[in-house]
Order: structure tokens, then sequence, then C-alpha cells
């Protein structure tokens, strides 16, 4: 959910191009820095961007926000210590101060955006939609709760979002890709190649004869890593996960009916739900003559061609009551009959009149129509209940000093033990340890555990609950060469049957080069079948490894080379010809990309504009205060 609300509250408006815009942003003051560094700041003031102040509070609200977002990720804590390794505090203070440049330049240029198009947006912003596909207050409503924003605040953040990217549409809304390197770019992407090709096996290498016993041993030598054994660790683990608890089949009719008629006019409601349109005016008295225009017979179809609105622009989908964000407007849609417009309503947004297209009553669902919804809604509150009893029980004897396994037998339920697994999830016979609930977060704590030591239990996905001890460590160690003697001859012949193939590979390579046909050359070297490869892209074919397309794309039009192929053989190929089509404006892959193309010169362009930005209106910061910030914060 915060995730999605981060995302959100930076990307409601213009996601695409604010996206672009806040990485070069983040990019632009990496690379260029910060211009001043003062120590006669107040003390709750972090930096300064011309006349706009950035608070220490500022900082450390944002940090928190990308730090909790992190842990999200991460399902564990993170450090401020580990936060600054990975740069999170710069990242920030990137943003902040980059935010802060385009809310001055969209001052200097005198940008404001009205209530109307800010609540427009937000209505019909997917982010906020329910399953349905229609605006949810409650939605919108828990998001914000979630990220400790007020209504008023999420607002006037938007109004600055949306004034941010007028400032980048000014700047890079008239560039356009140069024609000419269109057609470099078209030409390299799209450029296809015919190939005549052999495969030269193994074999050509010869008779690769046994290693001695020194090659052997510096071998082994040279590749310590290949011939080490990771750290296994034997566990015993415990999942307690409520959605494997989960029995609709055990939910008795009789239990099914109370909860019914307990909540049969709530959850088992189905509200009333009415289609609605809203139409924005700029001020009361356009709204107050809109609506004396309808009283004199104009059709509400009619009222929209005067304003220059379709029926997509001012449409509100159809919803329940509890769907449509203002009080008020929510009132006058469900007061109306069909086919009625309000009087000018006022809303946080501006003046709007509603009107209702379509009435659909609610009405109560029978207790056929939901005893299967009722079955597993009381099948997971049974479930949740059981698995909170099992942690219960399972902790309280854990605090009595028993062990994992003594705690899970006293509850009643079996532990799993683990004999060997590694860091990855394999065992020893290097196959998946399969079954492990939160399989990535449960090694990551197991092998930061000490052997019997007391740990935390994991919190799983969906609610559950995991447990583990560490019963010992296998430390890694490397293998002595007489217990992989074997695997060190095999991999020794394959890299000498390989590095003699390639010296083979050059050879005929030479031969093609200096003018021989490369069929005589197949059929010199035991009359090789040849094939031909036609329209090959850079992208490879289906039937050819990837570094065929790689290597034949590196050799010039009349030339051979060559590239391994799997299995120990080497691919000897000549280049027969190359085209590229012509230029295809209009075509999906061709407009695709160009965008692309579009989008690095874009990239290029801001990061010019915002360093000149930056440089005209002068950015200090205040290096104690963000140390303070950062060393106050609770999560160091």
């Amino acid at each position: 959910m915060l995730t999605q609300m981060r995302a959100l509250s930076q990307n409601v408006f213009g996601r695409a191009i604010m996206a672009m815009v806040l990485g070069v942003m983040i990019l632009a003051f990496a690379v260029w820095g910060i211009g001043d560094r003062f120590t006669n700041f107040n003390a709750d003031q972090l930096a300064a961007v011309g006349s706009t102040k950035i608070t220490v509070q500022d900082f450390r609200n944002a940090y928190q926000n990308e730090l909790q977002q992190l842990q999200e990720k991460a399902k564990r804590g993170i450090t401020n210590t580990e936060a600054r390794r990975m740069g999170v505090d710069r990242e920030v203070l990137s943003r902040l101060l980059s935010n802060a440049i385009l809310d001055h330049e969209a001052g200097k240029l005198g940008l404001a955006v009205g209530d109307g198009e800010i609540a427009q947006a937000i209505t019909q912003d997917r982010m906020f939609f329910n399953p349905n596909g229609q605006f949810d207050r409650d939605r919108f409503n828990l998001l914000l709760s979630e990220n400790n924003m007020s209504e008023g605040t999420y607002v006037r953040s938007q109004r600055g979002l949306m004034m941010r990217r007028d400032v980048s549409d000014a700047v890079v809304g008239g560039i356009e890709v140069p024609q000419i390197l269109k057609a470099t770019i078209f030409r390299y992407q799209s450029e296809v190649r015919d190939l005549t090709f052999f495969t030269l096996p193994a074999s050509a290498a010869g008779a690769v004869p046994a290693p001695t016993q020194t090659q052997l041993q510096q071998f082994y030598d040279e590749r310590p890593t290949a011939f080490t054994a990771p750290e296994y660790r034997k566990l015993v683990v415990l999942s307690v996960v409520p959605a494997n608890l989960v029995k609709p089949d055990a939910v008795s009719d009789a239990d099914a009916r109370k909860r019914y008629d307990d909540y049969k006019d709530t959850l088992y409601r189905i509200a009333e739900r009415r289609t609605v349109d809203q139409v924005f005016f700029p001020d009361e008295a356009a709204a107050k003559a809109a609506r004396d225009s309808l009283d004199k017979g104009q059709s509400f179809a009619d009222l929209l061609k005067s304003q220059k609105k379709t029926e997509a622009d001012v449409s509100l989908g159809t919803v329940t009551k509890d769907q449509i964000p203002d009080k008020a407007l929510a009132d006058a849609a469900f007061s109306l009959p069909e086919g009625g417009t309000s009087q000018p309503v006022k809303t946080p947004f501006g003046t709007v009149l509603i009107h209702v297209a379509k009435i659909e009553p609610g009405r109560t669902r029978s207790f056929d129509e939901a005893k299967g919804e009722i079955d597993n809604q009381l099948a997971i509150i049974r479930a949740k209940a059981q698995a909170d009893k099992l942690r219960e029980d399972i902790e309280n004897q854990r605090a009595a000093g028993k062990t994992l396994a003594e705690s899970a037998k006293a509850a009643g339920v079996t532990p799993r033990t683990i004999d060997a697994i590694d860091a990855q999830g394999f065992d020893k016979a290097h196959k998946p340890v399969e079954g492990l609930v939160d399989g990535p977060a449960l090694l990551k704590a197991a092998f930061g555990a000490d052997v019997g030591a007391d740990t935390e239990y994991l919190q799983a996905p969906g609610g559950g609950t995991v447990w583990y001890e560490v019963l010992g460590v296998d430390a890694a160690h490397k293998l002595p060469l007489a217990e992989v003697k074997p695997r060190v001859e095999a991999m020794w012949k394959a890299d000498e049957t390989a590095r003699r193939l390639a010296k083979a590979s050059e050879a005929i390579v030479a031969e093609i080069n200096g003018g021989k046909p490369i069929a005589a050359v197949a059929a010199a070297h035991g009359d090789l079948k040849l094939y031909k490869a036609t329209d090959l892209s850079r992208a490879g074919a289906p039937q050819l490894p990837s570094s065929v397309a790689n290597a034949a794309f590196g050799v010039v039009v009349g030339k051979a080379g060559a590239t391994p192929m799997p299995g120990g053989d080497r691919l000897i190929f000549k280049v027969d010809a190359a085209r590229a089509p012509p230029l295809k404006p209009g075509d999906e892959q061709f407009d695709k990309l160009m965008g692309q193309v579009k989008g690095g010169i874009v990239d290029d362009v801001l990061a010019e504009y915002l360093s000149e930005a930056q440089h005209e209106i002068g950015v200090k910061l205040n290096e104690r205060a963000l140390q303070s910030a950062l060393s106050d914060d609770s999560s160091s």
C-alpha cells in the first residue's frame, strides 16, 4: 500500500514525464553537487533554494517515507547506516532540492492550477479506483491515512506536482529527434544480415592428453571458488499461515445463517448505485447561469456541448454514495430523481452541477446468494484466530525456556527439520529445498543467527508466522584436491579442449578471410555441412544462440568470424550481406524506438536546464542540520 501511495504521490499528474524528471534531477544533483554549504542557517533549516526554505522536518518526513518503503520491500528493519550506504539520504535530499527549483521556476512563470482540474484528476485516477473501476472514497482516505497525510496537504502537493509538470513541459515539450539521428539509430536497430556457417565440432581439437599432476594442481589453485563448498546450516523451522488453516467446508449452515442474519443489512446489502456526472465551473455565477439554462428547457446534453465537454469529461461512473469523495456532492447526487440535475454545489475544488443519469436501487442479497461468501468469511476469521492462538501458545512455551521443537509439540503442531541448506536455499545435492514460507527472509535471518540462539519469529505475508532455530553450521571450506580430483580433471579437459578449438577456429577464419571459399574450408575439415541464416537481427534468431548475432554484427560484410556454441563446439560463419529497411514512421516498432530515443534527448535537455537553474537560483545546504536529522532518527 505504501509503495502504491509513494508512486501515486509523485506521479498522479503526468506520471511518465514526472518520473523521468525526478530521475534526471536526482542524477543531476549527484553530478553537479550542491553549490554552497553554509553554517549560518537557523537550527530547523536544512537548505535554501533561492528564497524557498527546506526544513529539517521536511527532510525527516521524506526520508522516513523512503525508509519505510525500503523496509516494506526488504521485510525487515533497515538502519540509517544501511540506508546511507545505499544513498537514500542523498536521493531524498536531491528530490527535495529539485522540487524546490521547479517550484521556484513555476512561481517565476506565474503558473497556477485550478481546483477543478485537481479534483477531476483525483477522481479519475485509477490508483483510487475500487475493483469495479470507480473512484473509491474509502480507498482514497485509507491511502492518505497510511501516509499520515491530510486531504488538504495532499491536494497542495498535487498542485505543486502539476505546476512542476507544466515547467518541464515548457522545457521539453517541443523536442523532436533529428532526422539524421532517426535514420542512424533505426538502421542500427533494424539492420539484418545473411550468414553462411558450419559447426566445427569439439572433436576438431584433437585428442587431449590427461593432465599432469602439476597441471591439475595449478588449475585447482587458480580457481578456489570453483572448488569451495558453501556454508550449510541445519535448521528447525515452523510456519503457521492462516491461509493453510482456512476450511470453508467446516462452517455449519447454522453458523452461516447467524452471520447472515447479523449482517444482512450491511455486509450483504447491495447499495444503491447511481450513474453520476459532475460539471465544474470557474465560479458560482457561471454555475448558476448554467442551472438557469436548464430551468429554461436546455437539456443536460446541450449544456455539456455549450461547455465544450463530453460525457467522458464529466462522468463519475456508476457509484454508491460512499464512493463520491465530497459529502455535499454525495448528498446532492443521492437526493435527485433519475434524470435530475442539482443546484450549484460548492466543494473544496470549485462549484459544480451534479446530474443523475440512471438509478440502480439497492437490495439485500438472499442467504443462498451470499452462502459461499459467508462460509469463506467465517473460515478466514477462524483461521486467523487459530493462527493467533498458535502463535501465542508457541511464544509462551519458548518464553518458558523450551526449544522450538518442544514448543511446537506442546502446541500440537509439527516443526520441520532441514538437515542442510545453503544461503541460496539448496541442499548438499544442489537441489532446492521446497516448501519454505517466505524463504528469502527466512534464509537471510537464519544465516545471520548463531547456533542455539533465541531468535525472533518472522512475520510472513498473509499474516503468517515463521519460527526458526539454527541447530548447526557446516562452515564454507575449500574442498581438498583429492576429494574433487575427478571434477578438476573434467574441467581442465574441457578448458583445454576449448583453448585448442579456439586456436583451430582462428586458423579457419584466417583461411576464409584470405579468400578461400567457405564451402571448400568446410569440406576440408571433415566435409562439414553448410547452413544459411537469413534476416538475422541483432536480437538473434530462435535456432541460433545470441552469441552468433553478437559476433556476426561485429564483422564487416564479406568477412568471417567464429563464436562458441553450447556443448563446446564452435560456429564458423561468413557474413554474406547486410541490409536495413527504409524509415517507417507510423510503424509501431519504429515509433516505440523513436520514443526511447526522444526520452534520452529529453533527459539531457532537462539535466542542462536544471543545472542552469541551480546556478542561477543558488542552492545552499546546512550540512550540520543534515547530519543531525539523520543521527536523531530513531531507525539508527
